[in-house]
């Protein structure tokens, strides 16, 4: 992976890979490079088996103001306009449909195309500072939408687009948009801590999970049910899942022996 880019730092740990939005300057505004750079970066890590999740972060203190509007004030001609979207689309598509966990951990600011960043992950780890909002629709564009409903259902995404107010890290906790909230200085630990778990896990079956969550609310419920055990009886056929069933096995054993609590 190259691991040497412009507008994004990308570092990596045991089974996993930390990506950080690096324009402080510009307060990690989404710039065409950005998109061209995660794009190149999400693509090279999917082919990664040594990166099992990743983390998504603009650092201890804002995570994006938006797309970066003085690019976006400089397009002129519709085949730039088109070319940009195009972009736009991409980058958004290659991490919404990564094959692996993505989480987001923000601190600070989450604004507009940030915030869209944000609802295209997986997993949702809050700073206290964390603020979202939607002011899009304010001066005539319109947020991603989908993603969004995704994490609050379709009543509160109209609430949250149509009228942008600002949501504090609370109550974004409160309305199931984020899964934890944390003091500014454990955010990431507990970020970093959830990508381990995460890497941990027999990467198959992590994989079938998050296909089964796009797939199955469009289904009836009997369908939907047969399809999740058709891949139940897939999981079970794979080496993989034999050893961490055997490693399962054989702890449980070693605890009851030493008269140990589970913990997985």
């Amino acid at each position: 992976m190259n691991e040497s880019y412009n507008t994004i730092k990308v570092t990596r740990e045991d089974g996993f890979a930390t990506v950080m939005l690096n324009r402080p300057k510009e307060m990690n505004a989404i710039s065409r490079e950005m998109q061209l750079e995660l794009i190149d970066c999400f693509n090279r890590m999917e082919d990664d088996n040594g990166v099992r999740a990743v983390i998504i972060t603009g650092g201890d203190y804002i995570f994006s103001a938006g797309m970066d509007l003085k690019e976006l004030n400089t397009l002129t001609r519709k085949d730039d306009d088109g070319r940009y979207i195009t972009s736009m689309i991409k980058y958004l598509q290659q991490i919404y449909t990564f094959k692996r966990p993505v989480i987001a951990a923000v601190s600070g600011i989450a604004l507009g195309g940030g915030f869209n960043l944000v609802t295209v992950c997986d997993l949702i780890i809050a700073s206290e500072t964390a603020i979202f909002g939607h002011p899009e629709l304010k001066f005539g564009l319109n947020p991603l939408f989908d993603p969004l409903s995704r994490f609050v259902g379709t009543a509160k995404a109209k609430e949250i687009t149509m009228l942008g107010e600002p949501i504090g890290a609370r109550e974004a906790l409160r309305i199931g948009l984020v899964n934890k909230v944390l003091p500014p200085e454990r955010f990431m630990e507990e970020a970093k801590t959830m990508a381990g778990e995460l890497a941990n896990r027999p990467t198959r079956a992590i994989e079938a999970v998050k296909k089964l969550s796009d797939i199955v609310h469009r289904l009836d419920k009997k369908t939907a049910l047969e399809h999740e055990f058709e891949i139940t009886a897939l999981l079970f056929t794979l080496k993989e899942s034999k050893e961490h069933m055997r490693k399962f096995i054989d702890d449980l054993k070693e605890r009851k022996k030493n008269s140990l609590p589970y913990s997985s």
